[in-house]
């Protein structure tokens, strides 16, 4: 039996998910699970500086540096990476947790690729997709798979510009496609311009990066309209702001989407204060994932992967567990003294379905 594949009990059903109204499982039949997962790993850097690219932030990340990044604590900031990706959407339907995974601010590729060779990671075989992107900080996008699950096709990555300010660089977004588990499905990594300067007065830069990824959307699906293309990412902004909502064409709640809508599950857990980062003292929900419609079962059929469920990866071991920031996430630096933590970002995840 494949590993993505398991006959559910009712119990189970209503003890490992949390369905929409429009998702319903019939506990008479048996339905086979896949995950998608994305992780922003919080300035995953290794110890040396490339000359090839822009030090501003590299240079801290350097046993001289004020942080004193060395390798001890590069390769505990990886045991520590790895140790998340290998529990993210583990469950009894998915032991092999994600099949594939975006991830967004590491260095290069040699970061990843120490990454996935992690013990902790090597049951897994990620294989890695990645280009280097032009950002001024150095960092880019990248995507890690199981090739027992998924299987690419093709890659290519996106550039954003800014026609009023050619010297800007920020993130390329990256688009892999390929086949989970015998279907064909596109995947878009972002880490959308960040707020830099002022939410209000940064904005701009964030509606730029979403019209950019749904135009590459749009491209899918005008080549095929039933497409399934998830968009996944560290958006730097919130479901309801006007660069996910409006840009993206985004609703949150399945039986409200139109013509020409994608449909975004993140939403329905901001709105109930669930988030991924604090700021001040408030919950944000800026990494999100973000579907064609094509990923939706109204009829419940399940004939073809759909969407079932999306969660925020926040078990207590990723959470600082005291002081003013009890709760929010367990960080690698905080006021610039080393913690030992994870990241400020928690994981998301979901979860796909399909009828045997």
């Amino acid at each position: 039996m494949s590993l993505f594949k398991y006959a559910f009990s009712t119990l189970l059903l209503l003890f490992c998910f949390t369905t929409l109204k429009a998702q319903t499982l019939n506990p008479d039949k048996s339905y086979e699970f896949a995950c998608v997962g994305f992780y922003n790993l919080e300035n995953l850097f290794d110890t040396i500086v490339d000359p090839d690219t822009n030090k501003i932030l590299q240079e801290d990340f350097t046993p001289k540096s004020s942080k004193q990044w060395d390798s001890k604590k590069y390769y505990g900031k990886l045991d520590n990476m790895a140790e998340v990706i290998s529990k993210i959407g583990v469950s009894k339907s998915v032991p092999q947790g994600a099949a594939v995974l975006g991830v967004c601010e590491i260095e290069n590729k040699s970061v990843l690729d120490d990454l996935v060779a992690h013990e902790k990671l090597q049951d897994k075989n990620y294989q890695i997709v990645h280009y280097d992107s032009p950002d001024k900080r150095g960092i880019d996008v990248g995507f890690l798979y199981q090739p027992k699950y998924f299987t690419v096709t093709s890659s290519k990555s996106f550039t954003l510009k800014l026609p009023d300010n050619p010297n800007w660089a920020t993130r390329d977004q990256l688009l892999v496609t390929g086949e989970l588990n015998g279907q064909k499905m596109h995947f878009i990594v972002c880490h959308w311009p960040s707020r830099r300067g002022g939410q209000k007065e940064s904005s701009y830069k964030r509606v730029a990066a979403g019209e950019l990824a749904k135009s590459i959307v749009d491209s899918l699906t005008k080549e095929d309209p039933l497409a399934k293309v998830l968009v996944m990412g560290d958006l730097n902004d919130d479901p309801v702001d006007p660069s996910v909502r409006e840009t993206m064409n985004s609703v949150g709640e399945i039986e409200n989407m139109v013509t020409g809508d994608m449909f975004n599950p993140m939403e329905s857990l901001f709105k109930l204060g669930i988030g991924t980062l604090g700021y001040k003292g408030a919950w944000n929900l800026f990494d999100q994932m973000v579907l064609t419609p094509s990923f939706i079962s109204l009829d419940n059929s399940f004939s073809t992967y759909s969407y079932f469920t999306a969660k925020v990866f926040n078990n207590s071991f990723l959470k600082n567990s005291s002081g003013k920031f009890e709760g929010f996430p367990f960080r690698t630096y905080s006021y610039g003294k080393f913690i030992n933590g994870y990241s400020d970002h928690f994981p998301v995840y979901l979860y796909l379905v399909k009828q045997k």
